[in-house]
């Protein structure tokens, strides 16, 4: 299965990957990763989750797209040190923290899938929440967008996210009433585009990693699947870079180098930021196209799939990655 390179984030990543300047991708090295990486085993959708939340069908999708609200910068913008917490006897780190958090919250009583509660949270219950190491980064960015988004579930979609979920096509695009078209309309705080010197790049990191999400939990329950998921992208953040530099398929001005390795702020919207960004989607949309070509006689991946490869890989790693102040990633 070729990818479609003209699906719409793919389409809107073209002036990016042709003008870059700070960072370079080395085409060699990536077929050099494909032949490899063709050999390995990737893990299929199963339905399992790092947390029981049981299997009622609409407490997955709450779940879901909860957590994708608020899963962004987990490491601190001063120390580089990510959140971490102790659940269950072990030490979680990172977005597998959130998570852990979550699990206790909901264990605990408290219905943070809910709209009506997320429309009222307070700093006060977000901190004692989200309990751990550190204070987990943009606390007062995060309340203010679970009070926006828990405020719309609450106007149009009766408090819960699954209401939404069901009243849009099970679809990406759909003519305007796709999952994700609709996702990014009527959530401004999913609106993940940047400008490139004039040209809007769509990039819909958490639009589409809650989507995927679903997609993952629901669709080998029977309970509800994405029928064009071959049209999700690789979701750009701060680690999918880490691995890519690493196997030296991203390599860097040194200026770049420089401000990654000390751990110096990359504004949001920068060059460097959108070029990591659509850099990112774009190789793992080719890795994922040339590795399928290995592949001809198994079920071809998604872009997700090879994306989760890097993230699994490298999002603990102390290889240090990009740091930028956003609520996208």
């Amino acid at each position: 299965m070729s990818v479609n390179w003209n699906s719409p984030v793919l389409k809107s990543l073209e002036p990016v990957i042709r003008n870059s300047k700070l960072v370079r991708i080395n085409t060699e090295k990536l077929v050099e990763v494909a032949n490899w990486m063709a050999y390995e085993e990737f893990q299929k959708p199963d339905g399992s989750m790092l947390f029981d939340f049981g299997n009622n069908p609409d407490v997955l999708m709450d779940f879901t797209m909860v957590v994708n609200t608020m899963n962004f910068a987990f490491t601190d913008f001063n120390s580089g040190i990510k959140f971490e917490t102790d659940y269950l006897g072990k030490r979680w780190c990172d977005s597998e923290a959130m998570l852990a958090s979550i699990h206790r919250a909901i264990g605990s009583g408290i219905p943070f899938f809910s709209g009506e509660f997320l429309s009222k949270l307070t700093r006060d219950q977000f901190s004692s929440i989200f309990s751990g190491t550190i204070e987990m980064p943009m606390i007062e960015q995060r309340v203010k967008i679970f009070n926006e988004v828990g405020q719309v579930l609450v106007d149009n979609y009766q408090g819960a996210f699954h209401n939404f979920v069901r009243s849009c096509s099970p679809k990406l695009y759909d003519q305007g009433n796709g999952l994700l078209e609709r996702l990014v309309r009527e959530f401004p705080r999913f609106y993940d585009v940047s400008n490139y010197h004039g040209n809007q790049v769509q990039i819909f990191k958490l639009a589409q990693l809650g989507i995927w999400g679903m997609h993952l939990a629901l669709s080998p329950r029977g309970h509800w699947r994405l029928e064009d998921p071959e049209q999700l992208t690789a979701f750009a953040d701060y680690i999918v870079p880490v691995g890519l530099r690493v196997m030296g398929i991203f390599e860097y001005a040194p200026e770049l180098e420089r401000q990654i390795n000390s751990l110096e702020e990359i504004t949001r919207d920068s060059d460097a930021e959108i070029e990591l960004r659509a850099g990112s989607i774009y190789c793992i949309a080719l890795l994922t196209e040339k590795i399928n070509a290995l592949r001809p006689n198994m079920e071809p991946l998604l872009m997700p799939q090879v994306d989760f490869r890097f993230w699994k890989t490298y999002h603990a790693t102390h290889w240090p990655h990009l740091l930028t102040k956003t609520v996208m990633y």
